[in-house]
């Protein structure tokens, strides 16, 4: 099954004619989101132990991006980047909204910036700005942008025609199996392609976002005792996990293919921001800080046109993917975007993009405290508020982060950190550095609901 699932994937991707701009129908995007999936959590990034012959498929017969980044550390605030196409300052969604990191919480050091928890009403976002094109939209999965199903801060009213949450599917919260024993990925994987199919003479855009693979895992029984018989395998619930997400991307592709879309359709695969720490070597952090393994995701773009077997080592953000599908549908952008269109680089007509990066978290979550970062070449700086202190690092030296260079070379410290506050001056960003007065030093540090129940499940 595996080798068909590689096979189908690749013959799949191979046989795209040209990107499918000013051709005479409009070409078809799908967007796969994966939760918490790390840099090197798939074979196609060099992972030696977990499976996923369908994303090694997709890789071989697209474009792998090898720097590619996350457009914030954690779930929340990479979505309405994507979706925008901005930095998280333009449409104010920093982090999860939740009680425990709320500005002003005794365990707070200075007064962190207030998070907004769902999008504008005024935000263009991707999927209306293809509505405006003639595609019909979809979100099967996670929306994590408020709880509410209807008013401003709804998927139905942020662009998308059909909403498919896995509560509608049966699933409670977090819950990657239903009491009949169906798995979450599978249930929405099937939704999404009966979706595709009744959508065959429209030109859609389907926004799958995976559950997979966030923690508390609850990995198929089969799975799981394979890669528990296995000594090589560090940690086999994630493995599991993993695997069983690679299937229904098979199961994708393979749909695709018996509709006959398959010459038509963009597929981007990509986390929402780096994996767990303890999987995440040689890069420093993890989900939920500055450093790249809390930044740096895996990246595929396949589809019309685009060269097989391609890696680009210019480094992208989340928010890139906006700019990109509207270009190869011939859509206008009409709002101000951050990210930069790709496909010049998916054309192979240029090696990297002249400009630099930046991340912006103005909170308090997890691990994190309020900071701000910019990607200047091979440059790095992390700028800490409630600190005051600088780090930098040379990433094509010291991709671990491990050897701060600020003391060393303070003129180049000087330099990095006037670009980056240059930045925070031109957009407007808040820069947090006022003392926080209900703060308490006895007051230990809220632990993050995202870290919640690691390990849990993880026998079944």
């Amino acid at each position: 099954m595996r080798r068909f699932f590689h096979s189908l994937c690749l013959s799949f991707l191979m046989a795209s004619p040209a990107l499918a701009q000013g051709a005479d129908s409009k070409p078809n995007f799908i967007f796969i989101l994966a939760d918490d999936m790390g840099w090197n959590d798939a074979g196609f990034c060099g992972n030696a132990f977990v499976e996923t012959p369908c994303l090694n498929a997709l890789a071989q017969s697209g474009v792998v991006f090898s720097k590619a980044y996350a457009s914030a550390p954690n779930c929340a605030p990479t979505r309405p980047c994507l979706l925008t196409g901005q930095y998280t300052l333009r449409h104010g969604v920093y982090t999860v909204v939740d009680d425990r990191h709320a500005p002003g919480s005794p365990h707070q050091k200075i007064l962190a910036a207030e998070s907004r928890a769902e999008l504008p009403a005024s935000a263009v976002t991707l999927p209306a700005a293809l509505k405006s094109g003639g595609y019909s939209t979809a979100l099967f999965g996670m929306w994590n942008l408020g709880r509410g199903r209807a008013g401003n801060g709804s998927p139905t009213e942020q662009g998308f025609d059909l909403y498919v949450e896995p509560k509608d599917l049966g699933f409670e919260k977090d819950a990657y199996r239903r009491s009949d024993g169906a798995y979450t990925s599978d249930a929405l994987t099937e939704g999404a392609l009966k979706w595709i199919e009744g959508r065959k003479s429209q030109p859609f855009f389907l926004y799958l976002a995976f559950h997979d693979v966030h923690a508390p895992y609850e990995p198929k029984p089969d799975l799981l005792a394979k890669y528990k018989a296995r000594p090589d395998v560090p940690d086999p619930v994630l493995a599991a996990s993993v695997e069983a997400m690679d299937a229904n991307i098979g199961r994708l592709v393979a749909g695709l293919k018996r509709l006959g879309l398959t010459e038509n359709t963009h597929i981007v695969f990509t986390p929402d921001n780096g994996g767990t720490r303890q999987y995440i070597a040689p890069l420093r952090g993890g989900k939920g800080t500055l450093y790249e393994g809390g930044l740096r995701v895996p990246a595929i773009f396949s589809g019309p046109g685009i060269p097989a077997g391609r890696v680009s080592e210019a480094p992208i953000l989340t928010m890139d993917f906006y700019p990109t599908f509207l270009e190869i549908a011939g859509i206008p952008i009409s709002h101000k975007i951050d990210g930069t269109s790709l496909v010049q680089l998916l054309k192979g007509e240029t090696e990297g993009l002249s400009r630099d990066l930046f991340w912006h978290f103005p909170s308090y979550s997890g691990p994190m405290s309020p900071c701000s970062a910019m990607r200047s070449g091979n440059w790095k700086v992390i700028e800490f508020f409630e600190t005051g202190t600088t780090e930098i690092y040379d990433l094509s030296r010291d991709v671990s982060e491990e050897k701060n260079l600020e003391a060393a070379q303070p003129e180049r410290a000087r330099e990095l950190l006037a670009k980056l506050h240059q930045w925070h001056e031109d957009t407007g960003a808040p820069c947090p550095r006022t003392p926080n007065p209900n703060y308490d030093s006895r007051t230990e540090r809220a632990r993050n609901r995202e870290g919640r129940g690691k390990g849990n499940k993880s026998s079944q």
